[in-house]
């Protein structure tokens, strides 16, 4: 609503306004989201401190998986006592499976949710001192339909935001 309102304003100032060389532009943030270097640094945080865990799930997720062959190979020369235990240890293997992917996602959703609302809030910031260093009267981000290409300065911020 507040876009729309600025919007509006800014397409029924006065000729005055306008003539004084107002220096408008536009910032695509999805593509800064995804090329800036600050973005690539939050990315590979969350690479770096989840990969462990990630792979433990994996050797998990194969010890299953060998202990379903041995199952399906040898249960039939199993005595019945082993062949229970192995079921066992498969059920158990599975809901711990479960149990450790289940923290996994909560906890790689509830970090990448604090990036990322850490990384808009620098990204934001280090947007509104490019616009200030080069002399925009206003930058618009979200709910442009239409720019030409010469007010687009998404290139300009991201060469900004790759010299911090």
């Amino acid at each position: 609503m507040k876009r729309l309102v600025l919007l509006c304003m800014l397409l029924m100032a006065p000729a005055a306004i306008l003539a004084d060389g107002l220096k408008i532009g536009v910032v695509n943030v999805p593509r800064i989201l995804e090329e800036s270097p600050q973005a690539e640094a939050a990315r590979n945080e969350l690479q770096q401190e989840f990969a462990p865990r990630e792979e433990k799930l994996h050797k998990l997720q194969q010890d299953i998986h060998r202990l379903e062959e041995r199952m399906a190979r040898d249960s039939a020369i199993m005595s019945e006592n082993e062949r229970k235990r192995l079921e066992r240890d498969i059920v158990a293997k599975k809901r711990e499976f479960q149990r450790e992917q289940q923290a996994f996602g909560d906890d790689l959703n509830f970090k990448r949710n604090e990036v990322l609302s850490n990384l808009q809030r620098e990204l934001v910031s280090r947007i509104q001192s490019f616009a200030e260093q080069q002399g925009y009267d206003v930058l618009l981000a979200e709910g442009v339909v239409y720019v030409k290409d010469t007010l687009d300065v998404t290139e300009q911020v991201l060469q900004h935001l790759r010299k911090k």
